[in-house]
């Protein structure tokens, strides 16, 4: 069958070529195929594929494949589980960021509505039904807006979307880690336990729902965000009482013990300096909410009450102003605190706390490990941290310097440790 398609296809390129030249004078030469025989194959290739086949299979029945087949689904399954909470943050974030656009429009076009109806009704001649009309549509409204803002005050959709992007990307950074960890072989248990830790850390940290799970908006005081499984102490103390072996002068794994040095000078530069700054400016902003939240019902509730009693006779005409007054600056304080998104910077000064202590965290547990082998490389983590903290590796090692000879001279050092933040 072989030979005669390729005598058609010979034949077909040979008259294309020779148009002018009668088809019945040309006789095609049959092409002479070798024949192969089974028999005549290599003795030592003639394997027999169900022999393959078994012993396939007898390998996948071992214990120790079918465990790595477990794990490695297990791993799988959290990473679609990852990659659904990406989505799910990311939706639920788009939605409450919606949230406080709509929110601070309609409660800003209502008050305005009613201070105006308010301001109608004080020019309205005579007592009769336009009079009460004009204040009855207006108290309506200012009860309607004093509710929305006691609402929006108390769940502050500006801070709710910027958790939701923070929880975004730090399932994005999770999934990636996940990933490689595939690309790289098959995950082990330690490795299923270890993210799995780490997404039931995300989830206490940006939860979804509001109701019964909300994140307190009004704290006492300033705490930053803990996205991060939390570092076992019992076992940190069991890894110290293994076989340890002195650190000589020499790198072992890319460490020194002036790579040590240098990374806790960084650190402490990064707490007396970078976190105390955010300490402080979170709970002034923290403040400022706290105010702003009480002051817009306040005054929402002051043009409520005055738009009850406008009156344009008798020594009530004197309360259109009250009301007029309550109610613009309301849509004033509701526009500042909603428009300018004071829950967003507040959540954010909580996120860049966050990150400083997760810094110091894994600088602290690195250097815990006396076994230089469990560690990771030393220049790898070095450029690590300098690239966290938007600076090189050289720069890193000049502001240890630079910190170390402050601290003997006791001046604080007047240089933060982050450039990026």
């Amino acid at each position: 069958m072989a030979s005669l398609q390729i005598s058609s296809m010979y034949l077909s390129s040979f008259s294309f070529k020779t148009k002018h030249v009668a088809v019945s004078k040309f006789r095609p030469m049959p092409l002479l195929l070798p024949k192969m025989s089974f028999q005549e194959t290599n003795c030592e290739e003639n394997v027999k594929p169900k022999t393959l086949y078994d012993e396939s299979i007898r390998n996948l029945d071992t214990p120790n494949n079918n465990n790595k087949v477990t794990t490695t689904t297990k791993f799988l399954a959290i990473l679609e589980l990852v990659t659904d909470r990406i989505e799910m943050h990311h939706n639920v974030g788009e939605q409450r960021d919606n949230w406080n656009i709509l929110l601070l429009n309609s409660i800003n076009m209502i008050t305005l509505s009613a201070a105006t109806m308010s301001g109608l009704a004080a020019t309205c001649p005579g007592s009769g039904a336009p009079l009460l009309a004009l204040k009855l549509s207006s108290t309506l409204l200012f009860c309607a807006a004093t509710g929305l803002v006691l609402v929006m005050n108390k769940i502050q959709p500006s801070q709710l979307a910027e958790e939701q992007r923070n929880a975004t990307r730090l399932f994005k950074c999770l999934q990636r880690k996940m990933e490689g960890t595939v690309a790289l072989g098959s995950p082990s248990e330690e490795d299923v336990n270890d993210v799995i830790e780490k997404v039931l850390a995300l989830d206490r940290a940006y939860p979804l729902p509001l109701l019964g799970a909300m994140l307190e908006k009004f704290p006492e005081k300033f705490e930053p965000v803990v996205w991060w499984p939390r570092p076992n102490k019992i076992l940190q103390s069991h890894k110290g009482k293994a076989k340890r072996e002195k650190m000589e002068e020499e790198l072992m794994n890319g460490w020194s013990e002036e790579l040590e040095m240098e990374l806790r000078e960084v650190v402490e530069v990064a707490k007396r300096k970078d976190f105390e700054d955010y300490e402080r400016l979170g709970n002034m902003v923290l403040k400022i909410s706290k105010s702003l939240a009480m002051l817009g019902p306040l005054l929402m509730g002051i043009a409520t009450i005055g738009s009850v009693f406008v009156d344009n006779i008798g020594w009530w005409s004197w309360t259109y102003l009250v009301t007029l007054l309550a109610g613009s600056l309301a849509a004033v304080v509701n526009s500042f605190e909603h428009g300018c998104q004071v829950g967003m910077v507040f959540e954010m000064y909580r996120f860049c706390g966050g990150f400083f202590r997760l810094l110091e965290e894994t600088v602290e547990t690195t250097l815990e490990e006396k076994d230089m082998e469990k560690r990771e490389n030393g220049e790898v983590f070095e450029n690590m941290v300098a690239m966290q903290l938007g600076r090189s590796g050289f720069q890193l090692r000049e502001l240890a310097s630079k910190s170390a000879s402050c601290r003997r001279e006791g001046i604080a050092i007047d240089e933060f440790a982050s450039k990026l933040f």
